[in-house]
């Protein structure tokens, strides 16, 4: 997804060349860093239903093994011998780093709000895509307004990305997100779609969420009370609100430039992250 973005802003913008490509490279190899890393902090056993580089070889070689990937795609990045991409590239790792802290910090905590899932979701997932976009603007020579356009389509495609990511926690199975199901709120984290089901007003909602991150494991409480009751207070329906409303924002950022094959790519893809089921 990330790769993509990337490639179809920087032909949007009118380069299509091997910088492109490396690029594209460079951010996918960063991506992949974060996920290594996310597992260790998570004390993950799978990623994508296989087994985690942390279950598989140790939590040590995992780590190391993110901050190679973290270096060899900064020295790609290097090859371009562009200063405005290496600032690009520094700010959004930056942000992923802090949206990491951000996420340790409210482990556990059962006061999370919209605004925190919000902020958490910018750092951790919207970050990325929008310096995906920036990254092609930037390549094709696109400055000012036009730049930050591509670059807040990245950012509301990010955020619909992760809302989809959240609500697929209660409504896909196993396989389909290749995670146990509900493998967030055992690990602590409390998603947009638990604090919605807990303002609605669903009795049970805040004792049963309490319950398990205190148990840190579906002891006494099981998964499937937790799904229901989420789909009982009509919470998924207004996360999925809000995934549409950053989806048609996305889309708006494009200012109705869809004279090419690439532009209509990028109007498309909200869709796409709108109707994934994985």
């Amino acid at each position: 997804m990330r790769p993509a973005l990337l490639l179809l802003s920087a032909s949007y913008a009118g380069r299509r060349d091997r910088s492109a490509i490396r690029l594209a490279a460079v951010v996918e190899l960063l991506h992949s860093a974060t996920l290594i890393h996310d597992d260790v902090i998570d004390s993950a056993d799978t990623r994508r239903g296989r087994p985690s580089a942390n279950s598989r070889w140790g939590n040590h070689r995992s780590v190391l093994t993110g901050d190679w990937l973290y270096m060899q795609s900064f020295q790609m990045a290097m090859e371009e011998r562009n200063f405005r991409i290496l600032d690009i590239l520094i700010d959004l790792t930056r942000k992923m780093v802090e949206g990491e802290l951000i996420q340790l910090a409210k482990i556990g905590r059962i006061d999370v709000t919209e605004d925190d899932a919000l902020r958490l979701a910018t750092y951790k997932t919207a970050c990325l895509f929008s310096g995906c976009a920036r990254l092609g603007a930037v390549l094709g020579g696109l400055e000012g307004k036009e730049e930050q356009a591509l670059a807040d389509y990245g950012r509301y495609a990010g955020l619909a990305f992760q809302l989809v990511d959240d609500l697929l926690d209660f409504t896909a199975s196993a396989e389909q997100l290749g995670k146990p199901v509900l493998s967030d709120l055992k690990e602590g984290k409390v998603t947009l779609p638990l604090i919605y089901a807990m303002e609605n007003g669903h009795r049970d909602a805040r004792e049963l969420v309490a319950r398990v991150l205190e148990e840190k494991e579906f002891n006494s409480v099981r998964p499937e009370t937790i799904v229901s009751l989420v789909h009982e207070s009509g919470a998924l329906g207004r996360a999925r609100n809000l995934a549409q409303d950053f989806a048609h924002r996305a889309k708006g950022c494009l200012n109705g430039h869809l004279d090419s094959e690439y532009a209509r790519a990028l109007a498309t893809l909200p869709d796409f992250i709108l109707e994934r089921e994985n």
